[in-house]
């Protein structure tokens, strides 16, 4: 059983309607275990909702029902909320910053992710965003799609 985490663009995609969007549900749908989310996925997660409904890529409506198609996904077993030592995960965090932060140009919240899914002892990471990809890749991931 392989433990796969992703990052906020990917969990965006999949409920979203984006130009990744497609390539997203493509992915889950091949998956035959559950996205393990971490609680820093899903606070980035919904405070992206409410940052796109300021920024009005979305209505009041859309970020509802991007929101229940999120719970929905949760209560059937498609996602499961992961627990995080928060310590651990920002220690791990803080490793690979000074690992690879200076040559990379890593942003911390997608430091924070691959920590996250480190910690969680993921297998797989799920990702858009390219220079994340290679952050989790070098961190021994294997990285989709």
């Amino acid at each position: 059983m392989a433990l796969i985490c992703c990052d906020t663009s990917f969990l965006f995609s999949l409920y979203g309607s984006d130009h990744f969007t497609r390539r997203a549900v493509a992915e889950v749908s091949r998956l035959q275990d559950a996205i393990s989310v971490s609680i820093f996925n899903e606070f980035e997660f919904e405070n992206s909702i409410r940052l796109s409904v300021f920024r009005k890529v979305l209505n009041l409506t859309q970020a509802a029902i991007l929101s229940g198609d999120y719970e929905r996904d949760m209560t059937l077993g498609k996602l499961t909320l992961a627990t995080c030592n928060l310590a651990s995960v920002l220690a791990e965090a803080k490793r690979l910053s000074l690992a690879h932060t200076q040559r990379g140009g890593h942003r911390a919240f997608d430091i924070v992710h691959v920590a996250a899914a480190r910690h969680l002892g993921a297998t797989e990471f799920l990702s858009f965003d390219a220079n994340q990809k290679k952050l989790a890749k070098v961190e021994g991931l294997k990285v989709k799609p």
